[in-house]
């Protein structure tokens, strides 16, 4: 029976996917095979000898210790795609926010309660949330991945120019823009040319502050600019003190800090971005299955530290060999087989930076003894036999 800790609650759909009959599921196992979590931080953990892999029900994995699992062989999985139109949806909300003032309007409206003649009072005060309307303005897209695409396309449909950059952009999220999109070479292109932006990038070192003094600088005046991504990605003094000025006329976050609350300018959401039924289903459904696919099969998709690998199973047993991407592994691991007199039928081996994993098929029994040997050579982080 394999254990699996749920740091955060998993929606029913994504724990249906582990059979009973072979793995364990509850909030309080010590020493679980397998994790799954939602947005519980993670760095301070400690993690037992048998943890092999950490499964995020959602895209952002900024609350996992990303190189410390690398480093003792954990593969780390995460969602990607799988809550964008959740995420999507929410980002024309923001722009709408941003421009129509709605908010403002909706709790100044609510404080009328009690007041007579309020039909009066609302054709009176409608005139001080006035706003611009979306078409014929410039969205300035920034990540156009599965998400940023999508809003991207969508904005295009509501009669905005649309400008979108990505130095990392892949080829399936490239066929699936809109023509109408146009390629900015650089940030800064997006930065002087657009009346709204919206960011769609992940919390890298690189991507940290990425919205700050000097960014905004270089905007146009009453600049919208919408963050679904994380809070770090925008500089919190350097945003308030651009509000202040008037530069920025309005911060669309979904990540709500101290110093933003009740700052005007600021549209603060909780957090909502991907808090629809179907992102949570959708999220937790793809997180189980290619957490079950790993440790029945050592099939690895939509890894965040461990190259994608996937051989369809052809033999009784398959040795997972997780490693440095250092020469000479391969030979090393074949000669320990070999030693023991098992026949290698099949061998797959893929590498991610300085990380790689190789699988390696057989018919013959592979005992502890073999996997101590593998274990033993250097650059070898965790070694499965499934």
């Amino acid at each position: 029976m394999k254990n699996i800790k749920l740091l955060n609650k998993i929606d029913k759909i994504g724990t249906d996917v582990f059979n009973t009959s072979k793995y364990a599921l509850s909030d309080k196992t010590e020493n679980p095979c397998g994790i799954m979590v939602r947005s519980a931080v993670m760095h301070e953990m400690e993690f037992g000898s048998d943890l092999l892999a950490i499964a995020r029900a959602g895209a952002g994995v900024n609350n996992i210790p990303i190189e410390r699992c690398s480093e003792k062989g954990i593969v780390v999985f995460n969602t990607p795609g799988a809550n964008a139109n959740g995420v999507k949806e929410l980002a024309i909300a923001s722009l709408l926010l941003s421009s129509r003032k709605i908010v403002d309007g909706i709790n100044w409206a609510n404080n009328l309660k009690g007041q007579s003649d309020v039909e009066k009072l609302v054709e009176k005060g409608k005139s001080k949330f006035t706003g611009p309307e979306l078409k014929g303005k410039t969205l300035g897209v920034i990540g156009l991945g599965a998400i940023g695409g999508m809003v991207a396309n969508v904005a295009y449909s509501l009669g905005m120019e649309v400008m979108g950059c990505d130095p990392y952009i892949t080829v399936n999220a490239a066929w699936s823009l809109s023509r109408a999109v146009v390629k900015a070479e650089n940030y800064d292109e997006i930065y002087c040319n657009c009346d709204y932006i919206t960011l769609h990038v992940p919390s890298v070192p690189s991507a940290i502050g990425l919205i700050n003094k000097d960014s905004i600088t270089k905007m146009k005046d009453g600049v919208r600019i919408v963050n679904l991504s994380r809070g770090d990605i925008v500089n919190t003094a350097d945003i308030l003190e651009a509000l202040a000025s008037g530069k920025v006329a309005a911060y669309v976050t979904d990540f709500p800090c101290e110093e933003l609350l009740g700052v005007e300018g600021v549209i603060a959401i909780p957090h909502l971005g991907a808090s629809t039924l179907e992102s949570e289903e959708n999220c937790a459904f793809m997180a189980a299955q290619q957490m079950v696919d790993y440790l029945e099969n050592g099939n690895i998709r939509n890894s965040v530290n461990y190259p994608e690998i996937i051989l369809p199973r052809v033999t009784m047993n398959r040795v997972v060999v997780l490693h440095e991407n250092i020469p000479n592994m391969l030979a090393q691991v074949s000669t320990v087989l070999s030693s023991f007199n098992i026949n290698i039928e099949s061998l797959l081996s893929h590498a991610k930076g300085t990380n790689a994993v190789s699988l390696y098929e057989t018919n013959d029994e592979v005992g502890s003894s073999v996997v101590e040997k593998i274990l033993a050579i250097p650059g070898v982080r965790r070694v499965m036999v499934i």
